[in-house]
């Protein structure tokens, strides 16, 4: 396996991102432009850059699936593989129960398991619109059996899109192993990690249900730069900041506990309780920083950002959980390609 194709994130409103696009496409260094659902629906940002551009990839990493029906995501996604001509990759994720119960108003159980017939409901539609065969998909958790000729776009020049997931622990990689195209590993990741854990349950997972078809890895590098030296140490306490947040929530406390650092997980999860969330990254000390990030200046991190995950990972995306503007991410990927 060469070194991973890089991508970039987007993480700002849909006014802003056919600019970037439009930059990324011309400096032919990056692989595709993911954007994640936090403040603004990913998928009419993902408009915006279908417009802009004619080669890169644009996908979600992630949107939530149970904020919605695989029906009405559906819909979305099918549309913009129609407008991309293909290029379209969707990034799902479950997110936590607070935010699907208490944000969204839908329905939590069985994540993994709910995931896994999500993406077979997904295929399922997909399948009726490309082919015109009646939709018969009667699930635990959705029953699709109604599609009027009136409600289905018909079909694709292209395949239907590849599916993506967002997997931690044990439960959700197997259901990304099983059912989906590739896996989306979250920023808390370290390389020993990625091959002791995460690869072995992907295989696993995979050999199990007999998919033997092409399988994705795509990470993400959290990596502290700056133009400057001030630039730098701030994006280096953010880093720090954001590490420490990870390493606060209980559904990341296996990746601590395979490094021997159960400790951090027990001591950031203290911190956050006693709303002291502005002392966690005191808690990351230069080990872990080194563990889950790199660090340097852009002309150090573009070629370590690209070979962090080689060999292991098919593609990987430049992580900035700090104030920086939307072209460092650029410059990052191309000081990588020199």
């Amino acid at each position: 396996m060469d070194e991973p194709t890089p991508d970039i994130a987007f993480h700002g409103g849909p006014e802003k991102i056919a600019a970037l696009a439009r930059e990324a496409e011309e400096r032919g260094h990056v692989g595709g432009l993911f954007v994640a659902e936090a403040a603004h629906d990913p998928f009419i940002a993902l408009t915006m850059a279908s417009t802009a551009t004619e080669r890169i990839e644009l996908g979600t990493s992630i949107a939530v699936a149970f904020a919605r029906t695989p029906m009405e995501l559906a819909y979305s996604a099918y549309d913009l593989q129609r407008l991309t001509g293909g290029r379209f990759v969707l990034g799902l994720g479950s997110q936590i129960k607070p935010h699907i119960t208490r944000r969204y108003a839908m329905p939590w159980s069985d994540p993994a398991g709910r995931m896994r017939e999500y993406v077979e409901a997904l295929r399922a539609i997909f399948a009726s619109w490309q082919t015109g065969e009646p939709l018969a998909f009667a699930g635990e958790h959705y029953q699709h059996t109604l599609m009027p000729p009136l409600f289905s776009p018909g079909p694709l020049e292209v395949a239907s899109p590849r599916i993506w997931l967002a997997a931690v622990g044990p439960r959700m990689v197997e259901a990304a192993g099983s059912v989906a195209d590739g896996i989306i590993c979250h920023p808390l990741l370290s390389r020993s990690y990625l091959e002791h854990v995460l690869a072995p349950g992907i295989a696993s997972a995979r050999a199990g249900s007999g998919r033997d078809g092409a399988f994705e890895f795509s990470t993400l590098v959290m990596v502290a730069t700056g133009r400057t030296e001030e630039s730098l140490r701030e994006a280096t306490r953010g880093v720090r900041q954001q590490i420490g947040f990870y390493a606060s929530t209980p559904a990341y406390a296996p990746v601590l506990e395979h490094h021997g650092w159960a400790d951090l997980h027990t001591e950031a999860h203290a911190l956050t309780k006693q709303d002291r969330w502005s002392e966690l990254a005191d808690l990351v000390d230069d080990e872990v920083l080194a563990a889950f990030a790199v660090v340097g200046e852009l002309a150090e991190v573009g070629p370590a950002f690209r070979a962090r995950f080689a060999g292991l990972a098919e593609r990987v995306t430049v992580s900035m959980p700090y104030d920086a503007d939307d072209l460092l991410a650029l410059d990052i990927v191309a000081a990588g390609a020199l």
